[in-house]
């Protein structure tokens, strides 16, 4: 299902059936998943940074909303539901897992804050209403297509070209989006209903990522480490930028304040439960970089 002005580049050559419809439109989902046995809603609004921060709330709540009780009214009888290790509170001691779920409170920023309502939403309809779904909890997916490009894909396209000399001390749990599309399949063949799966890859710190980026595109590794407090300025100005202009900005004081935690998941549940696999991270790196140098995203 796509809204009906979306670009379809990813689709092309695809032998499915395309229907038009939007989250936020209810009759649409009805329409669209009658007769539908099995429903994957991968669809959020993905925004780090908006305008005003609460629309991205209202956007993924309602959306949610939306679409699961469309499922429950057509008798879906499966349903995978997209959510993130965005709702999960980083572990000091280790790899955090899908037991530490984080309060609206304690999640940083509006996409964060909105990853954790819905999820919620969604456990609350399968305990009340029967839904039958199975959360994944995708970590920082990497890869080809990414047409937008997401936020990590920009820091890739960034990186690649040159315009990243320096790091903040970080890290991240990077995943091939192959493997992601991969676990929502064996989600919805093996998942339990009301079970939480990460589908991730390998911890990285920024610097290694940034590191390999470089060595992948033949450029010097970025050798200075930038305190974020003394990026705070920066952040702030490009945001009031952002409003003037209405462009998204690459660095924002949300972005600062998650880049205080490393951002380390364990996958080890889905690989026991679901046969989840997951490959190096920098064979996504590689497929990714090919694909934004095809595209003209990197020269």
């Amino acid at each position: 299902m796509v809204r009906e002005n979306s670009p379809r580049t990813n689709l092309a050559g695809l032998d499915a059936e395309i229907v038009t419809g939007d989250l936020l439109d209810r009759e649409s989902l009805d329409r669209a998943m009658s007769g539908v046995r099995s429903v994957c809603h991968v669809a959020a609004d993905y925004r780090i940074w908006a305008a005003d921060p609460e629309e991205i709330v209202r956007n993924n709540l309602a959306g949610t909303r939306n679409m699961m009780e469309a499922a429950l009214a057509c008798r879906v009888e499966r349903l995978v539901y997209t959510s993130s290790v965005a709702t999960l509170r980083p572990d000091p001691n280790g790899p955090a897992d899908e037991s530490r779920a984080a309060t609206p409170e304690q999640a940083v920023g509006a996409y964060k804050r909105s990853k954790v309502i819905a999820e919620r939403l969604v456990e609350k309809m399968i305990a009340d209403d029967g839904l039958q779904a199975t959360i994944v909890m995708p970590s920082t997916p990497i890869g080809p297509r990414d047409v937008r490009p997401t936020p990590t894909g920009r820091i890739v396209v960034e990186a690649a070209s040159g315009r990243m000399p320096a790091f903040v001390e970080s890290g991240l749990n990077l995943v091939h989006v192959d493997d992601v599309a991969e676990g929502h399949v064996l989600a919805l063949e093996k998942g339990r209903v009301g079970e939480k799966y990460i589908l991730g890859g390998q911890d990285v710190s920024l610097r290694e990522m940034l590191g390999t980026i470089a060595r992948l595109v033949g450029r010097r590794p970025p050798t200075v480490n930038i305190p974020r407090r003394s990026l705070l300025p920066l952040a702030w100005a490009n945001e009031k930028l952002a409003q003037a202009t209405g462009r998204e900005p690459f660095l924002t004081l949300d972005g600062l304040r998650m880049a205080a935690h490393n951002m380390y998941f364990t996958i080890a549940k889905a690989e026991a439960e679901l046969g989840y696999r997951a490959r190096p991270y920098e064979e996504a790196l590689v497929d990714a970089i090919a694909w934004f140098r095809q595209a003209g995203m990197i020269k």
